[in-house]
C-alpha cells in the first residue's frame, strides 16, 4: 500500500485559512459555538493518522496550543532553511528539508500508511506535485476578505471527487474530497 496524504483544515468561506498575519481568532471565537464533545470528525481522521508534516508557520502558531495537540503523533515540520526546536517540543517532533516527493518517498518506505497534511504552504507543495489524495474542508460561516489562502497556483487543474457534506446545526459545512491524478 503507497504512503496516503490527506488533508483536514478549516477555512473561512471565502477560502483563507488564517489572517495576512497568521493570526487564527476568527477560527478560535466560530470554536465557541461547538458544543462540548463534538470535534467534526477530528479525532477520527486523527486515529489513524502516522505522521503529521506541517510547515514552519503552521508549527509557529501550534506552539502557542497548551497542551501539545497531538499526542505522542510523529510531527515532521518541513522548512527550506531548517527549524530550531524549543526544548519544550516533544521527542516526537522533527524537522525536514525535504522535498514533498522525497519525504513521502522516506515515509513509506518507513512503513507509513497516512500522512496528515496542515498548514497553507504545505499543502500548496504537495498540491502541486501531485501529492495529495483527499481533502476535508471545513467551511466556517465568515468572511475575512482577506488573508493566507488555502489554494495556490497549480501547474494544472486538478479534479476532485465529492465523497461528502455534512452541515453541523451551529454552522460550519463540511466537505470531503477525493483527488483525481490522471
Amino acid at each position: 500500500m503507497t504512503t496516503q496524504c490527506e488533508v483536514f483544515i478549516a477555512t473561512s468561506l471565502d477560502g483563507f485559512i488564517a489572517r495576512k498575519d497568521g493570526s487564527i481568532d476568527w477560527l478560535n471565537q466560530a470554536n465557541q459555538v461547538v458544543p462540548p464533545g463534538e470535534d467534526c470528525g477530528y479525532g477520527k481522521f486523527m486515529a489513524d493518522v502516522d505522521v503529521l508534516v506541517m510547515g514552519r508557520n503552521t508549527f509557529e502558531q501550534v506552539l502557542t496550543f497548551t497542551p501539545w495537540p497531538y499526542g505522542s503523533t510523529p510531527v515532521i515540520v518541513m522548512s527550506r532553511n531548517g527549524v530550531a526546536l524549543p526544548p519544550t517540543v516533544p521527542s516526537s517532533v522533527s524537522v525536514s528539508t525535504e522535498a514533498p516527493a522525497a519525504l513521502i518517498e522516506r515515509l513509506g518506505k518507513q512503513g507509513v500508511k497516512k500522512v496528515y497534511l496542515d498548514g497553507g504552504q504545505t499543502i500548496q507543495s504537495f498540491l502541486a506535485t501531485g501529492l495529495v489524495n483527499s481533502i476535508t474542508i471545513t467551511t466556517i460561516p465568515v468572511l475575512l476578505g482577506e488573508g493566507k489562502p488555502l489554494f495556490g497556483p497549480l501547474p494544472k487543474d486538478v479534479k476532485l471527487l465529492h465523497k461528502s457534506t455534512k452541515a453541523f446545526e451551529f454552522g460550519f459545512v463540511q466537505s470531503q474530497y477525493e483527488l483525481i491524478w490522471n
